[in-house]
């Protein structure tokens, strides 16, 4: 076996592993939903919805799941149970799909220009920092050029823990004092990236909710201050949501979504719930495109979403 499938193999056994809980959850309850049933019928569909429901794919999304599927089945008016799996797999695919438009790009790929600077969001505790550090890893081993600012500036915490990520995937950190202003910290890392010829930039911020105005804000004010060293900076604003939390990630969604102009998710701790349905409902509600999700603890345990291989794992 070639070292790139050895490494596809390692990706898929994390994929399969991370979201184990939520695939034993759906299975168990699909298994109920068909029982006694040999054919698709209303009752079926009605045990479908309330599967999707139940498994925080939300019902927005879960009511446009179940018109796809009832139009296969008026279509085709004796579809069998065991054929719902191959079907509900398929549409939830196209689904995403409208959302996470053509292929998911790697690490490794080209960037679309350098260096590439990612301002990355979200409340306290979704592993935001964690992300970051893991991002950061991703990108270096990928053989890219990496820097993390250190913009949450209101947390000790926050800092000494990307302090610690950057020294784990090799890469520098510029910080300042604590309760600095975040623009400014912004403002250094990008100079500093900039003039060592860097790839990616990744700029940590407040996870702050409390205050919608104050938010956006200060997010306006970094990227404001960003612009003065690269013009169209950031080029990516990344959300990063708790998958454990299931519909509460949807209400932090919102607040951000409102807040500023997020163009792409990460969706973390998947694999210490079995409410994995919520990667489907964020994206679908949202139109935004998930770009990471995160499976695990390790450095290592971040990968680029890919919805086929998502939708694969957790409906086969």
């Amino acid at each position: 076996m070639g070292l790139f499938n050895i490494f596809n193999k390692q990706k898929k056994e994390t994929l399969d592993q991370g979201l184990s809980k939520t695939k034993e959850s759906v299975f168990s309850k699909l298994t109920r939903a068909v029982a006694g049933k040999s054919k698709v019928d209303d009752e079926v569909l009605d045990n479908l919805e309330e599967v999707l429901i139940t498994s925080d794919v939300g019902v927005e999304t879960t009511l446009r799941i179940i018109e796809r599927i009832e139009k296969r089945v008026a279509l085709d008016k004796y579809i069998n149970t065991t054929e719902l799996n191959v079907i509900l797999k398929e549409e939830i695919a196209d689904l995403l799909s409208e959302n996470n438009p053509g292929s998911p790009i790697d690490f490794d790929d080209v960037l679309p220009q350098t260096p590439y600077v990612i301002m990355v969001v979200g409340v306290n505790g979704v592993g935001k920092t964690t992300t970051i550090g893991k991002l950061a890893y991703q990108f270096t081993k990928a053989g890219k050029k990496v820097y993390l600012g250190a913009a949450d500036t209101f947390r000790a915490a926050a800092v000494d823990q990307l302090v610690i990520w950057g020294e784990r995937a090799g890469v520098p950190v510029i910080k300042q004092k604590m309760g600095a202003d975040p623009a400014s910290v912004a403002y250094d890392t990008i100079a500093s990236a900039k003039a060592n010829n860097a790839d990616v930039v990744i700029i940590d911020t407040a996870g702050r909710l409390h205050n919608k105005i104050n938010l956006m804000n200060e997010l306006t004010k970094i990227k404001n201050v960003m612009q003065k060293v690269i013009p169209d900076a950031p080029h990516e604003v990344l959300l990063v949501l708790d998958g454990s939390t299931g519909q509460n990630a949807f209400e932090q969604a919102k607040q951000f979504t409102k807040a500023t102009d997020v163009t792409a998710l990460a969706i973390t701790k998947l694999d210490g719930t079995a409410k994995g349905g919520v990667v489907i409902g964020i994206s679908d509600q949202f139109k935004i495109p998930v770009k990471y999700i995160g499976l695990g603890e390790g450095i290592e345990h971040l990968q680029v979403f890919d919805r086929t291989k998502f939708v694969e794992s957790l409906f086969s």
